[in-house]
C-alpha cells in the first residue's frame, strides 16, 4: 500500500485486514512508536525517512512466510522498492496499491487528523508536514514509478480522492484484477 501521508494508507489496510487474515506490518506507527531520544525518533520528528539499511532490517524481521501481507508505508525509496523486489517477489504475489491523490488534498486530510485529536508525532507542525510531502515528491515518487514498470509485480494506480467507500471499492476492483 503506497500512497503520500495523509492518504489513508492505514485505513484502507485494516479494513483489508477485516476481509482477510494478513499480517499486517505498519512502518509508520512501527517508527514512531520509537523513543522520542532515539535516532529513529529524531530522524521522524524532523520529517525525514529512516535510513535504508535500518528499514530493511525491521523488514526482515517482520515479514514472515506462509501469511499474506500487506506492508503499509513500505517502500518508500527507490532502493526499498529494488530490495522488496529483489528479496520477496519470488516469494510472494507482490501487487503494488498506490492510492494516488493530489498533493494539496493530503494537506487537508493530515490538517483534519489533526482537528480531530488524531494528530501523531509526525504531524507535528505545518513545516514537518510540508517536509515530509517534500519528501514524499523528491524520494518515493521515483520509487513508485520504478514500481510501474518493475519485473514480477503487479500495479495498480488507484485514484484515492473521492471518500473512504468509494476508494475501498477501487482497492477491490483492483486486487480482483
Amino acid at each position: 500500500m503506497m500512497g503520500g501521508q495523509g492518504v489513508g494508507k492505514g485505513t484502507f489496510s485494516k479494513m483489508l485486514c477485516e476481509r482477510h487474515d494478513f499480517n499486517y506490518i505498519e512502518t509508520g506507527a512501527i517508527l514512531r512508536n520509537a523513543p522520542a531520544d532515539s535516532e529513529i525518533g529524531k530522524t521522524i520528528a524532523a520529517g525525514n525517512l529512516i535510513p535504508d539499511e535500518m528499514t530493511f532490517a525491521l523488514m526482515r524481521e517482520k515479514i514472515t512466510p506462509g501469511r499474506d501481507i500487506i506492508l503499509d508505508g513500505f517502500p518508500r525509496t527507490l532502493a526499498q522498492a529494488k530490495w522488496l523486489v529483489e528479496n520477496y517477489a519470488n516469494d510472494y504475489n507482490i501487487h503494488v496499491l498506490y492510492l494516488n491523490v493530489p498533493e494539496e488534498i493530503l494537506v487537508q486530510r493530515i490538517n483534519k487528523r489533526i482537528r480531530e485529536g488524531g494528530r501523531r508525532r509526525d504531524d507535528a507542525s505545518p513545516d514537518v508536514i510540508r517536509r515530509r510531502l517534500d519528501t514524499f515528491r523528491k524520494i518515493t515518487i521515483p520509487a513508485i514509478e520504478w514500481l510501474r514498470t518493475a519485473p514480477r509485480i503487479r500495479f495498480s494506480d488507484i485514484d484515492a480522492h473521492g471518500d473512504a467507500r468509494d476508494n475501498f471499492a477501487e482497492i477491490l476492483v483492483a486486487l480482483k484484477s
